[in-house]
Protein backbone atom coordinates (compact mmCIF):
# COMPACT_ATOMS: atom_id res chain seq x y z
CA UNK A 1 0.00 0.00 0.00
CA UNK A 2 1.33 3.40 -1.14
CA UNK A 3 -0.23 6.02 -0.12
CA UNK A 4 0.85 9.56 -0.84
CA UNK A 5 -0.25 12.24 1.28
CA UNK A 6 -1.21 16.06 -0.44
CA UNK A 7 -1.73 19.01 0.66
CA UNK A 8 -4.33 21.17 -0.70
CA UNK A 9 -4.25 18.54 -3.37
CA UNK A 10 -6.75 18.13 -5.84
CA UNK A 11 -10.35 15.67 -5.76
CA UNK A 12 -13.71 15.81 -7.28
CA UNK A 13 -16.93 16.44 -5.44
CA UNK A 14 -18.09 12.87 -6.67
CA UNK A 15 -15.26 11.30 -4.74
CA UNK A 16 -14.68 13.75 -1.61
CA UNK A 17 -18.83 12.77 -1.18
CA UNK A 18 -18.95 9.44 -1.85
CA UNK A 19 -15.55 9.51 1.51
CA UNK A 20 -17.76 11.86 3.23
CA UNK A 21 -20.62 9.44 3.55
CA UNK A 22 -19.22 6.19 4.05
CA UNK A 23 -17.26 7.86 6.81
CA UNK A 24 -20.20 9.35 8.12
CA UNK A 25 -22.60 6.81 7.65
CA UNK A 26 -25.33 8.92 5.62
CA UNK A 27 -26.24 8.72 2.29
CA UNK A 28 -24.07 10.59 -0.55
CA UNK A 29 -24.59 14.34 -0.89
CA UNK A 30 -23.91 16.38 -3.79
CA UNK A 31 -22.24 19.41 -2.02
CA UNK A 32 -19.74 20.86 -3.85
CA UNK A 33 -16.97 20.86 -1.40
CA UNK A 34 -14.26 21.37 -3.95
CA UNK A 35 -16.01 25.37 -3.53
CA UNK A 36 -16.37 25.24 -0.07
CA UNK A 37 -12.61 24.24 1.02
CA UNK A 38 -11.44 26.73 -1.48
CA UNK A 39 -13.59 29.48 0.16
CA UNK A 40 -12.90 28.65 3.58
CA UNK A 41 -10.03 26.19 4.31
CA UNK A 42 -6.44 27.45 5.70
CA UNK A 43 -5.88 24.01 3.54
CA UNK A 44 -6.59 20.21 3.38
CA UNK A 45 -5.06 17.18 2.99
CA UNK A 46 -6.17 14.20 0.22
CA UNK A 47 -4.69 10.73 0.87
CA UNK A 48 -4.72 9.13 -1.95
CA UNK A 49 -3.53 5.44 -3.56
CA UNK A 50 -2.79 5.78 -7.06
CA UNK A 51 -5.00 8.56 -8.19
CA UNK A 52 -8.18 6.99 -5.77
CA UNK A 53 -8.96 9.20 -2.71
CA UNK A 54 -8.91 7.25 0.21
CA UNK A 55 -8.78 9.88 2.98
CA UNK A 56 -9.05 13.82 3.68
CA UNK A 57 -9.41 16.30 6.44
CA UNK A 58 -9.83 19.54 6.32
CA UNK A 59 -8.62 22.65 8.18
CA UNK A 60 -10.44 25.82 8.61
CA UNK A 61 -8.98 28.81 10.11
CA UNK A 62 -9.90 31.99 11.45
CA UNK A 63 -7.16 33.63 9.67
CA UNK A 64 -4.82 34.48 12.26
CA UNK A 65 -3.66 32.09 14.41
CA UNK A 66 -5.94 29.46 15.60
CA UNK A 67 -7.16 26.11 13.44
CA UNK A 68 -9.48 23.47 13.22
CA UNK A 69 -9.41 19.80 12.12
CA UNK A 70 -12.78 18.95 10.48
CA UNK A 71 -14.13 16.15 8.63
CA UNK A 72 -11.51 13.48 9.23
CA UNK A 73 -12.24 10.56 7.01
CA UNK A 74 -10.81 6.94 5.66
CA UNK A 75 -12.05 4.54 2.87
CA UNK A 76 -13.14 1.53 5.48
CA UNK A 77 -11.05 -1.11 3.93
CA UNK A 78 -7.56 1.75 4.47
CA UNK A 79 -8.81 2.44 8.14
CA UNK A 80 -6.50 1.22 10.99
CA UNK A 81 -3.03 1.49 9.01
CA UNK A 82 -2.18 5.10 9.91
CA UNK A 83 -3.58 6.73 7.39
CA UNK A 84 -6.09 9.10 9.59
CA UNK A 85 -2.99 9.85 11.79
CA UNK A 86 -0.60 10.64 8.71
CA UNK A 87 -3.53 13.18 7.79
CA UNK A 88 -3.69 14.57 10.74
CA UNK A 89 0.00 15.02 10.96
CA UNK A 90 0.79 16.79 7.53
CA UNK A 91 -2.75 19.07 8.91
CA UNK A 92 -0.56 20.03 11.96
CA UNK A 93 2.44 20.67 9.93
CA UNK A 94 0.97 22.68 7.33
CA UNK A 95 -0.94 24.68 10.11
CA UNK A 96 2.49 25.24 12.12
CA UNK A 97 3.85 25.96 8.63
CA UNK A 98 1.12 28.56 8.41
CA UNK A 99 1.72 30.47 11.44
CA UNK A 100 -0.81 28.67 13.31
CA UNK A 101 -0.77 28.43 17.41
CA UNK A 102 -3.43 26.40 17.96
CA UNK A 103 -4.87 23.42 16.21
CA UNK A 104 -8.38 22.49 17.77
CA UNK A 105 -10.28 19.77 17.52
CA UNK A 106 -13.68 17.91 18.51
CA UNK A 107 -14.95 14.82 18.26
CA UNK A 108 -17.29 12.36 19.39
CA UNK A 109 -16.22 10.01 22.69
CA UNK A 110 -15.92 6.64 20.48
CA UNK A 111 -12.49 8.64 19.00
CA UNK A 112 -11.29 9.61 22.10
CA UNK A 113 -8.18 7.09 21.63
CA UNK A 114 -7.46 8.26 18.36
CA UNK A 115 -6.59 12.06 18.36
CA UNK A 116 -5.66 12.14 22.27
CA UNK A 117 -2.97 8.64 21.52
CA UNK A 118 -2.72 8.41 17.84
CA UNK A 119 -2.30 12.50 16.97
CA UNK A 120 -1.06 13.75 20.26
CA UNK A 121 -3.53 16.36 21.09
CA UNK A 122 -4.26 17.23 24.68
CA UNK A 123 -7.65 17.58 26.52
CA UNK A 124 -8.66 20.82 26.95
CA UNK A 125 -11.75 22.49 28.46
CA UNK A 126 -14.35 23.74 25.70
CA UNK A 127 -17.73 24.32 25.06
CA UNK A 128 -20.34 23.60 22.65
CA UNK A 129 -24.18 25.09 21.77
CA UNK A 130 -26.10 22.53 19.59
CA UNK A 131 -28.09 25.45 17.42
Amino acid sequence: MTIAYVWRGHFDNAAINALHAEGFGHAPMEDDLWAQVNRHSLGWVCAKENDELVGFVNVAWDGSVHAFVLDTMVAERFRRRGVGSELVAVAVGQARAAGCEWLHVDFDDDLKDFYFGSCGFRPTHAGLIAL
